[in-house]
């Protein structure tokens, strides 16, 4: 039996982070530069995507990431990523951002985003099959369920699928005029 053919549990590849945001991290303002932490989603979100797919992976795609909260000089943050679906070869990633003060005081969460992720065979280094997802929690269930829509605006967004041709979008893209 292959390590793709049977599924595995969100939990077991859940990946936690945690960083000191230091004065090399910050811009002019004693923020943490966008740049630094989209690094350090990156970072957990491989790790997360590499423990679900039992390979190495490479990024594929990151939906889009709003800073809702800043985050300071002298601040903790939390880094969660958890595995949502997987697909043939991909695997969707969500990724949370919480920081606090360094006493674990004024906690927040300041961002999250989307992450895809391709696996790839070790000795071909082209991408390989992946084991499928198994929801438990309710949340897990909805975050399972809402992926393959978020996948097809995905392959909207980058010209590789008509809206036309979506499943899943379709009505939503339905209610635009055609130009």
């Amino acid at each position: 039996m292959s390590k793709t053919s049977k599924g595995k549990k969100v939990a077991e590849s859940k990946t936690i982070m945690t960083e000191l945001i230091m004065p090399n991290d910050t811009n002019p303002l004693g923020n943490l530069m966008g740049g630094n932490l989209m690094r350090w989603m990156d970072i957990a979100g491989g790790i997360c995507a590499a423990k679900h797919c039992g390979n190495h992976v490479v990024t594929a795609s990151v939906d889009h990431i709003s800073f809702t909260q800043p985050i300071h000089l002298g601040d903790a943050i939390t880094i969660e990523a958890s595995v949502t679906r997987s697909f043939n070869t991909s695997v969707e990633i969500y990724i949370e951002v919480f920081a606090s003060d360094i006493t674990g005081e004024n906690p927040r969460k300041s961002n999250h985003a989307f992450m895809t992720f391709v696996a790839l065979d070790p000795k071909t280094k082209k991408p390989c099959s992946v084991p499928p997802v198994i929801p438990l929690s309710n949340e897990e269930e909805k975050l399972y369920e809402a992926a393959s829509r978020r996948k097809e605006i995905r392959l909207i967004l980058a010209g590789k699928l008509k809206a036309e041709d979506a499943n899943e979008v379709r009505d939503y893209f339905d209610r635009f005029p055609k130009r």
